[in-house]
């Protein structure tokens, strides 16, 4: 069986792994776009900053380490069409700018999202950047040993991350968003205690506010938005992501509003021997029991695994994701799983919501801090929707406990007597997450 998978990142790369592993004879190839494969892009705020990250740390397997296993990726090769009718893909040599065609017997798409550049004047003005690759990795790294001042365009995960980790580097920053506050994928309750944090850090920001114009002689030197004018030195463009998709426009596979891939549970598409996953892909969404766009690194793995299986003839259902995830802002851990308050009620549910507050370990500790969770869950049943979280320690992991219990549909009575573990440097007698649990009458 020959396989083309077209992206080589976490989506990609874990099915091209697991499909060897199942199916050692398999001819594999992977067209990946860029220079690099399978690379945690996640950790570039902290590359950023850190001098004990080397780009190259980013890397979790060389070219050489896939070739070692059987695999055949190609880098610098973008795969530019889709022809279903004759399982062909037709193929452009970003190096010497040739085109070439080759065949399938199945073909999976692995392409990831884009960062979304709106047509600004002046986007094209140096020191205008995303933060999606290692090479922009490398170029703001480069930028930031010689400036000062940082616009960030967007207030969600990455701006907020980019942001967090320039301020502790001393650095001047400013983050300009649209909307009425920052990280919109957190109830406002929660996403107080960020914008908080980060004003401690000497973060301006300046929210309901739209980005016009970037101007500046060759390079940048200010950004104009609807209220006003700022001197900056770099702007980094954090506005969310599109599926990179454009390419699939006349190939017949269906795509939703957005560009993302339409798919079932077995990661299918909707013609016979082509799959899709990762943040090109819609996924489906567990509590919606409906297709959600959730880009998420954790989530493509999980996709692309379940491809690399039923590329290999199974039947494997995804079980469905939550959106869980998290970030560090200063002292502060934030942390979401399941719905939040407005999209449980967007979706049909007649739900409630408890905010509560606890300590992470009994207070006759110096080190005991205040944990603030938020629990949505279903009136009447008292069936979990989501949780979200605040603190200085211990809302990461114990969010985690949220989503187990989102899985397994208990209810906020259920999850108050969990049976969890109790020390007093590790947690109060009731728990924090029992505490919430309780209180969600």
């Amino acid at each position: 069986m020959k396989v083309i998978i077209i992206g080589g990142d976490a989506a990609g790369m874990s099915a091209a792994s697991k499909l060897k592993r199942v199916q050692k004879d398999c001819d594999i190839t992977i067209y990946e776009k860029g220079s690099y494969l399978s690379y945690a892009a996640c950790g570039l705020p902290y590359y950023l900053t850190s001098p004990d990250i080397n780009k190259d740390d980013l890397i979790q397997r060389t070219k050489e380490e896939f070739e070692a296993t059987g695999l055949r990726p190609i880098l610098l090769h973008e795969v530019i069409q889709v022809q279903p009718e004759s399982k062909k893909v037709l193929v452009r040599d970003l190096s010497s700018g040739e085109e070439f065609e080759d065949t399938y017997d199945k073909l999976m798409i692995a392409t990831g999202a884009r960062p979304i550049v709106p047509p600004f004047p002046g986007v094209d003005l140096d020191g205008v950047t995303t933060l999606k690759t290692i090479d922009d990795g490398v170029f703001m790294k480069e930028k930031l040993a010689q400036i000062n001042d940082i616009t960030i365009v967007g207030g969600g995960y990455i701006g907020v991350e980019v942001a967090e980790r320039l301020a502790l580097a001393g650095k001047k920053v400013r983050i300009i968003e649209m909307a009425s506050r920052i990280l919109m994928p957190f109830d406002p309750e929660i996403a107080v205690f960020a914008s908080q944090e980060l004003i401690d850090l000497g973060v301006e920001i300046n929210v309901e506010e739209k980005l016009t114009a970037i101007e500046g002689n060759l390079k940048v030197e200010r950004v104009v938005t609807d209220k006003g004018t700022y001197e900056t030195d770099l702007v980094v463009l954090a506005l969310g992501v599109r599926p990179a998709t454009d390419f699939l426009k006349d190939s017949g596979i269906n795509l939703a509003k957005n560009g993302a891939v339409i798919i079932d549970r077995e990661m299918r598409t909707n013609i016979a021997d082509i799959y899709s996953a990762g943040d090109c892909a819609e996924v489906y969404n567990f509590i919606k029991e409906q297709n959600s766009y959730i880009a998420l690194a954790t989530t493509a793995n999980k996709c692309g695994r379940i491809v690399g299986e039923n590329l290999a003839g199974q039947h494997i259902e995804f079980v469905g994701t939550l959106g869980s995830s998290a970030l560090k802002v200063g002292k502060l851990e934030l942390a979401r799983t399941g719905l939040s308050e407005n999209e449980a009620r967007e979706s049909g549910w007649e739900c409630q919501s408890v905010l509560v507050e606890a300590n992470n370990i009994p207070h006759y500790f110096s080190e005991s801090t205040p944990i603030w969770f938020k629990i949505i869950y279903e009136k009447g049943t008292k069936r979990i929707l989501g949780a979200q979280g605040a603190g200085q320690q211990g809302v990461v992991l114990r969010m985690d406990v949220f989503a187990s219990a989102i899985y397994n549909k208990m209810s906020t009575e259920e999850l108050g007597m969990l049976d969890l573990c109790y020390a007093p440097p590790f947690s109060t007698v009731w728990d924090a997450i029992h505490i919430a649990a309780n209180v969600a009458k």
